[in-house]
């Protein structure tokens, strides 16, 4: 089978809040041998994947990992709703500075994009993309780990390598799209100032020149911590 498959269902057994025993018995087969389809001792064959998949309700690609959407769909542009549908954040008691700090990183993403956009290298739009994806990948796993009873097989790589690995795969993407700054390929020559965002972005400016006074107000201490 593949490496996914022992993850995946295993996964959606304890979602599911039922035990191997009852699990087994429902798909017709002994607990021993869902334990080694489990533990990825022994491959099954496709009457048991097709079996499985209608057990848990979701699709074989799903089961096999090549589709990270239950249902097996593959998302498009349209599926993605809005950040904001109402256009106005909903804030419960206590949640101010979680709505506050969402407007300003979502807001200074969207003036990011823009820019990337106008210098038309289609590799820094994608290494940009592909870094900012690692740092919501890298806060995800912090936000799961928080919760120990949160099942660890959630990932494919393990927490030790994760670390590494996406730290790793950041630099990777910030050496290419540097790269590409610096090879004056990028098409856009307009100068980038305080003034000229809030000109062209109004209030969403407002969020990104936020962004980089605390983000820069973090670094500060650190550098000085070392003089």
């Amino acid at each position: 089978m593949n490496s996914d498959f022992p993850r995946i269902i295993t996964l959606l057994r304890k979602e599911r809040g039922v035990s191997q025993k009852k699990a087994a018995a429902d798909l017709g087969i002994s607990q021993a041998l869902l334990s080694h389809y489990e533990k990825g001792i022994r491959e099954c064959g496709l009457e048991f994947l097709v079996k499985t998949a209608d057990y848990y309700n979701v699709s074989c690609d799903y089961l096999l990992g090549r589709s990270p959407e239950p249902a097996g769909k593959t998302i498009s542009y349209d599926d993605i709703p809005e950040a904001d549908m109402s256009g106005k954040e909903k804030i419960d008691p206590g949640g101010v500075m979680a709505a506050f700090n969402k407007k300003l990183v979502v807001n200074a993403v969207s003036v990011l994009f823009s820019l990337v956009k106008k210098t038309g290298s289609p590799v820094i739009l994608k290494e940009v993309s592909a870094y900012l994806m690692l740092a919501v990948y890298k806060m995800f796993r912090v936000v799961y780990s928080a919760n120990p009873k949160n099942d660890k097989r959630f990932f494919t790589i393990e927490e030790i390598s994760a670390a590494g690995s996406s730290a790793a795969a950041m630099a990777m993407c910030e050496a290419n799209a540097s790269a590409a700054a610096a090879s004056g390929d990028a098409g856009d020559e307009t100068l980038i100032t305080a003034n000229s965002l809030s000109e062209e972005y109004s209030s969403s400016a407002s969020s990104l020149l936020n962004v980089i006074k605390n983000s820069e107000a973090r670094m500060q201490v650190i550098i000085n911590s070392d003089k």
